[in-house]
């Protein structure tokens, strides 16, 4: 590899695309190199479940055509690495699971489609928790993935195979889905910007359902223009997803580097569970958006406590009703069995891990006769009221400022058997999940084991452009963010 790729896959996506639009570099040549990288990152981290090979190669030869013959693209020759639960055609679907067996999609995800037509070129499909349930990326059924800042630590889930690539500079760009916190937990644990965008602003089609009104695809990067550049990419109405916004994508770049002079910052007062180092970095970064104009604004919103339980319960149900098409009959991997309950039986306990059956069964009792109006009914009106405070609050602030996950990444196994403490982990981010509103994680120092720590940047729907100009003036306040020790050359 060249100094030169080198210098342009370490460095941002928008110089890289930058450098192919000028025909300084070929796609094809960094396709190659990150598919090097991308190879070197599964052997390293479990980063990958699958790496491309000559498809992405001739992928990137069409993005060389596209450049010389003068059409304009914004990702021109970015490589990305898309989480295995997001359809790429002609590249296996797992979705961390053994329930797909050998699936290869017949067509992109419109997600991924949009990327592409930005000039995105796919090297590889990256891990995930099985099924996209989880915090931490140990649940897969292939294995789990260690985080390149210290290998014997989580990557945050589900989208940790996504961010382990980015971080550890396989790739400048990485697509993730967020349900309950599934791309910022791993931006948090693993150093990087992950955004959820507003419910609806990325199309749901072509991702494996999980909990269907929560589920949304968002970039995973280490720069606040990068995430931009893709969010755009990925935006806009799709008349083959019923839950797309109507519109055009977002203007997200025009106003990316409009500063925090004159926002109101929402801090909420409850710190309890939060580790120092990320109490710290919090009033580290409420401090510095104060010192760069922005006022705080201190909020109390005791009934966010109660998200958590709230979206356990909702999302658990909704799992159960979406997988249960995965029977061996309609869908999945077939088991042995004789007759069609037991080939249902043997298929579905052969297929899924323990996370996953846990969640089925926890969802399948909330929606049972006698028990749906004291649980999942009850969680909904949780739901809604979560909702109607968010927007109460919003109306005393601009953007809500909070920790992203209560500290640093933690070992891996450590909280794999206790799933109550695990799911708390995810106690900052499933209000905005809750709530269908946008929310990004920003880098906001280290711990003192030398860890990331980020912040969380949530605001009212369609604040995306907001959020990711608040999280630009953070990262040049900042500087050159630090890399991690275990990088991938």
């Amino acid at each position: 590899m060249t100094g030169d790729l080198a210098r342009l896959l370490d460095g941002p996506a928008h110089g890289l695309a930058a450098a192919v639009s000028a025909r300084e570099v070929r796609a094809r040549d960094v396709a190659g190199a990150a598919l090097l990288r991308a190879g070197r990152s599964r052997e390293r981290h479990g980063a990958f479940l699958h790496v491309a090979g000559e498809d992405a190669i001739e992928a990137a030869a069409e993005v060389d055509r596209r450049v010389a013959a003068g059409e304009a693209l914004p990702l021109a020759g970015v490589p990305i690495a898309v989480k295995d639960n997001v359809h790429v055609a002609g590249m296996p679907t797992t979705a961390g699971s053994r329930i797909l067996g050998a699936f290869v999609p017949p067509e992109d995800a419109t997600c991924v489609a949009r990327l592409k037509a930005a000039g995105c070129v796919v090297v590889g499909k990256t891990s995930c928790d099985e099924l996209g349930m989880g915090s931490t990326n140990e649940t897969s059924a292939f294995g789990p993935v260690r985080n390149p800042w210290e290998p014997t630590r989580v990557p945050g889930g589900s989208s940790g195979g996504s961010a382990a690539a980015v971080a550890a500079r396989a790739v400048p760009l990485a697509v993730g889905t967020d349900t309950g916190g599934s791309v910022r937990l791993p931006a948090a644990f693993c150093g990087l910007v992950g955004v959820r965008p507003t419910f609806g602003r990325v199309s749901r089609l072509g991702l494996v359902a999980f909990a269907s009104s929560f589920d949304q695809a968002g970039p995973l990067a280490r720069h606040a223009r990068d995430a931009a550049l893709a969010l755009e990419a990925m935006s806009g109405a799709d008349p083959r997803d019923a839950t797309s916004l109507p519109g055009a994508s977002p203007d997200l770049l025009s106003r990316l580097d409009d500063g925090v002079a004159g926002l109101r910052v929402g801090l909420l007062d409850d710190e309890e569970g939060v580790h120092p180092d990320a109490a710290a970095a919090l009033s580290a970064t409420a401090r510095l958006l104060a010192s760069r104009g922005a006022s705080l604004v201190p909020l109390r919103l005791p009934r966010l406590a109660l998200g958590v339980a709230a979206y356990y319960l909702i999302a658990a149900a909704e799992a159960s009703s979406n997988l249960a098409r995965f029977d061996g009959v309609r869908f999945g991997a077939r088991a042995a069995g004789d007759g069609p309950a037991e080939l249902v039986r043997a298929t579905r306990a052969a297929g899924f891990g323990d996370e996953v059956k846990r969640r089925v069964l926890l969802g399948t009792f909330a929606l049972s006769a006698g028990h749906r109006e004291a649980w999942y009914e009850r969680a909904q009106r949780v739901r809604t009221r979560i909702a109607l405070d968010l927007g109460e609050a919003f109306r005393a602030c601009d953007l809500l400022l909070s920790p992203t996950a209560p500290g640093p990444a933690f070992p891996i196994g450590e909280k794999s058997g206790d799933p109550l403490s695990l799911y708390l982990t995810d106690v900052f981010t499933v209000p905005a999940s809750l709530a269908g509103l946008p929310a990004v994680a920003v880098p906001a120092g280290l711990s003192r084991e030398r860890l990331p720590v980020g912040v969380q940047l949530a605001g009212p729907a369609g604040s995306e452009a907001l959020l990711l100009a608040v999280a630009r003036e953070l990262e040049a306040a900042r500087g050159p963010w630090t890399a991690p020790p275990d990088v991938i050359r």
